[in-house]
């Protein structure tokens, strides 16, 4: 039998019932959403919004409160990938043509998340990789090269709860070719795609490892196709796999420090 969910289980719901699509939910929806009794819901309400993570509105409806502002001012002070990454990512960007972007990603659940972006000179077109947003793990560079990395029993779960779409990604459609198309991405140290999530992009992507060898996140560049060659990306290419493992450095080793420059040089 399976085991009922705690009430803390319970509350973690209603936070994630605040989405972009329906960011106001009154405690009446919300009981009805998650099955639980209109009395219950409202002592839920209450202790998030006594811990501010929610806030009433107008016509009694709730949305987030400001605690999620605090939280995220926190991990933007304190987060070891974010405080390594910066001044790598500033280094970086100087290297690419005008209108690139710069990612931070990480991994979230299954899917990828961007936490930061740095923009290069010149007139920016937005790009999907959005800081906070869910992006899938089968498109795009930036997801493609965390999707190598992870583990065979994470590999293998994905497989058998998504063997279409992964046929579909251009994968195959049995494991054994899935297992192959990301080894040889493992084996070229970084990704390479074209438009594959935003039209007239190119990205460009190295994985980032946590200290025990996990795949943690990604580096990687949304360049304008426009003004990308071939020998930009060869260039580019050492610079991002480098990038990324002068971030794990910093993480690891120093994690208050901040990135060198000339570690990130590579011969041309």
């Amino acid at each position: 039998m399976a085991a009922r969910p705690s009430s803390g289980d319970r509350m973690l719901a209603v936070l994630e019932l605040f989405t972009v699509e329906q960011p106001q939910w009154t405690v009446e929806a919300a009981a009805a959403e998650l099955r639980v009794s209109v009395p219950t819901a409202y002592r839920y309400f209450r202790r998030l919004t006594t811990a501010g993570l929610i806030s009433p509105v107008s016509s009694a409806g709730y949305t987030l409160g400001p605690a999620i502002i605090q939280l995220d001012r926190q991990i933007q002070i304190s987060d070891p990938m974010l405080r390594a990454a910066r001044g790598v990512m500033q280094e970086l960007i100087g290297h690419a043509a005008a209108g690139s972007t710069l990612l931070l990603c990480r991994l979230f659940h299954d899917c990828v998340m961007c936490v930061h972006q740095v923009y290069g000179r010149g007139p920016q077109e937005p790009v999907s990789y959005e800081r906070g947003r869910l992006m899938p793990l089968l498109r795009g560079a930036t997801s493609k090269i965390i999707l190598a990395h992870l583990r065979p029993r994470s590999l293998r779960s994905l497989f058998e709860s998504n063997a279409a779409a992964i046929a579909q990604a251009g994968f195959g459609k049995s494991f054994e070719r899935f297992r192959a198309a990301l080894a040889e991405m493992r084996r070229a140290g970084c990704v390479i795609t074209r438009g594959e999530i935003d039209a007239g992009r190119i990205g460009l992507a190295a994985p980032i490892f946590d200290k025990d060898g996990a795949i943690l996140g990604s580096l990687s560049f949304a360049l304008l196709a426009g003004r990308t060659d071939d020998a930009l990306i060869a260039r580019l290419k050492p610079l991002v796999i480098a990038g990324a493992r002068e971030i794990e450095r910093l993480m690891n080793d120093e994690p208050a420090g901040q990135a060198s420059p000339a570690r990130l040089r590579v011969a041309r």
